[in-house]
């Protein structure tokens, strides 16, 4: 079973960057496509990006220029740098696969875009 533990996230002002992480317990190397999700306060989780072993990238368009994913597969580690982050972006941040069955979910890292 993988457990998912995220981290980085912090209070930011709008236009500052965080760099988020997420370790695996276990080995994600067999998992093809990982993720970032986002839950903000009364919404869905929504997926972020995604990033496949091949090293395809997938962003939401809100993201597109200011966020990158990235994994490193000896780590079992998967990181979101996040730029420019705005007021939006404030939310949740989880990290998991794509395809189901989802691994568990982790608790998450608070981002908080705020002036």
């Amino acid at each position: 079973q993988v457990h998912l533990a995220e981290s980085g996230g912090g209070l930011v002002q709008p236009g500052g960057s965080l760099k988020l992480s997420c370790v695996a317990s276990g080995s994600i190397s067999s998992d093809n496509r990982v993720a970032w999700y986002r839950q903000a306060p009364g919404k869905q989780r929504e997926l972020v990006a995604s990033f496949t072993s091949s090293g395809t990238t997938y962003y939401v368009d809100s993201v597109k220029g200011r966020f990158t994913i990235s994994r490193d597969s000896v780590k079992n580690t998967m990181y979101l740098q996040m730029n420019s982050l705005k007021l939006e972006d404030t939310a949740v941040y989880y990290c998991n696969k794509v395809s189901f069955p989802l691994h568990a979910w982790g608790q998450g890292t608070q981002v908080t875009v705020s002036s």
